[in-house]
């Protein structure tokens, strides 16, 4: 299943997982801020050193955190396999 790690308070997180619910696709949300230390570092480590959200997991495909732009995320959940 996906994952999509994210804040509580990060409008890009709100809006990403919008579009998923939207287009049907399930996925898990885990709020980073209240992770295992050892998710925070692993999410740090795909980020280049921070975490930086909304990251997503899928099958351990990864897409770095990044501002939502909805055609892009269509394209990453492609080339990831989830959509």
């Amino acid at each position: 299943m996906l994952k999509v790690y994210s804040a509580l308070w990060c409008p890009h997180c709100i809006k990403t997982e919008k579009y998923l619910k939207e287009n049907g696709i399930p996925f898990e949300s885990i709020n980073i801020e209240a992770a295992p230390k050892e998710v925070v570092d692993k999410v740090s480590e795909v980020n280049g050193g921070e975490w930086v959200v909304p990251t997503l997991e899928f099958n351990g495909a990864w897409r770095k955190g990044k501002v939502f732009i909805e055609a892009d995320l269509a394209a990453d959940l492609k080339k990831m396999g989830v959509a």
